[in-house]
């Protein structure tokens, strides 16, 4: 069982900027493709981002994230980040951090394959 934490969140203005970190204290990420999921209240949790094994880093976005939010990673630090930009009211949620049992990709609708889980961090936009 992957131990994951997210940091990061916090208040931001519309058009504002965060980013997120996913970490694992005891595990390497290298060999899981991680995902970046959402949750509003009220709201059924959406995946916003994949990346892939490190040795890949192939990356997936939401539609309504594309040009907007980065995932990347850095293996020596062990961590994948999401970099948002340009938020909108919109992209206030709950932002949690997911392990998939398998290295690549697989879609993020389909939150069954992604199996260990942070506690999330809180992402709020307003004025």
């Amino acid at each position: 069982q992957l131990q994951l934490a997210e940091s990061g969140g916090g208040l931001v203005q519309p058009g504002g900027s965060l980013r997120l970190s996913c970490t694992a204290s005891r595990t390497t990420l290298d060999y899981y493709a991680i995902g970046w999921f959402r949750q509003a209240p009220g709201k059924e949790r959406e995946g916003v981002s994949c990346i892939s094994r490190s040795s890949t880093s192939s990356t997936n976005y939401a539609d309504s994230v594309k040009g907007r939010f980065t995932i990347s990673r850095d293996n020596a630090k062990n961590t994948v980040y999401l970099q948002m930009n340009s938020l909108k009211p919109e992209d206030a949620a709950v932002y949690y951090c997911a392990a998939n049992q398998r290295p690549w990709c697989t879609p993020m609708s389909d939150i069954r394959s992604y199996t260990d889980w942070g506690q999330g961090t809180q992402v709020t936009v307003s004025s």
